[in-house]
């Protein structure tokens, strides 16, 4: 049996979707999801995507991280699955859609490779002595670095991920560093077990916990950069709660195969 499948990227975060709506998803084999996703002996991905049919929206999203297992909300994966509902002809300029998280409201251009998604709304940002932690969909950890080019995510993120604490369920580790006009932000993701070229959760934990950093206020729009290009973040903050969240950038086809 042959299956179609269509790589995306999103600003460097890369992922595997298939078209599962026309049967049910049952039976997954997380070992062939990790061998799919490994950039060696595989297609090569962050991750790998199921879109199927929902009576309620206009799809749901089945998100699986690089290590094969069920992952919890991906934000690129959640932008670059709207652009491919788009490529199949379910959606046209928006869309509402089912996630792990629950639902998601989203816009996408006209040319199909930018798309603005609503993230959930948060109320809860805790402390861990200097770093910031909280839930954007998926468990984040935000530290603040200076000369970030040049400092080892990788070991570094991975101490935080399997320390005591976090170690159990596993957390995000997001390091930022305030460039002015801009933050720059380098992530370790769980699941992928790596550094990642741009996570989406990710920069939108990174950009709240700076406005709670900052004592900001309102309507915030905040400007990123990661690894893999350039995001935009906004919402808004009472001082206590996010909400109106929008993860928004490029999310765009770079082939397609058959299984």
């Amino acid at each position: 049996m042959k299956i179609n499948f269509f790589k995306y990227q999103g600003a460097g975060n890369d992922f595997i979707l298939i078209d599962h709506t026309l049967s049910p998803l049952k039976d997954i084999d997380n070992n062939w999801i990790a061998q799919l996703c490994d950039r060696r002996f595989g297609i090569g991905a962050d991750g790998l995507m199921f879109l199927t049919k929902h009576p309620d929206f206009d799809f749901e999203m089945h998100y699986f991280n690089a290590d094969g297992k069920l992952g919890s909300m991906c934000g690129n994966g959640g932008r670059c699955i709207v652009a491919f509902a788009k490529n199949l002809g379910i959606i046209d300029k928006e869309t509402n859609f089912l996630a792990v998280d629950g639902p998601h409201y989203a816009r996408i251009s006209a040319s199909g490779d930018w798309v603005e998604l609503q993230m959930i709304d948060v109320d809860s940002i805790t402390n861990d002595i200097d770093a910031f932690v909280l839930n954007t969909g998926s468990p984040h950890y935000v530290a603040f670095q200076k000369d970030l080019k040049n400092f080892d995510v990788f070991t570094e993120g991975k101490k935080i991920r399997y320390n005591e604490i976090y170690s159990a369920k596993g957390i995000n580790v997001n390091f930022v560093e305030d460039m002015g006009d801009h933050l720059f932000v380098r992530t370790y993701e769980r699941g992928v077990e790596d550094e990642t070229y741009a996570c989406g959760t990710g920069v939108t934990a990174v950009a709240m916990a700076m406005a709670k950093h900052k004592s900001q206020t309102g309507h915030i729009k905040t400007d990123i950069k990661v690894l893999g290009g350039d995001i935009k973040i906004e919402f808004d903050y009472d001082g206590a709660n996010f909400t109106n969240v929008f993860l928004c950038g490029p999310a765009k086809l770079v082939f397609e195969g058959q299984l």
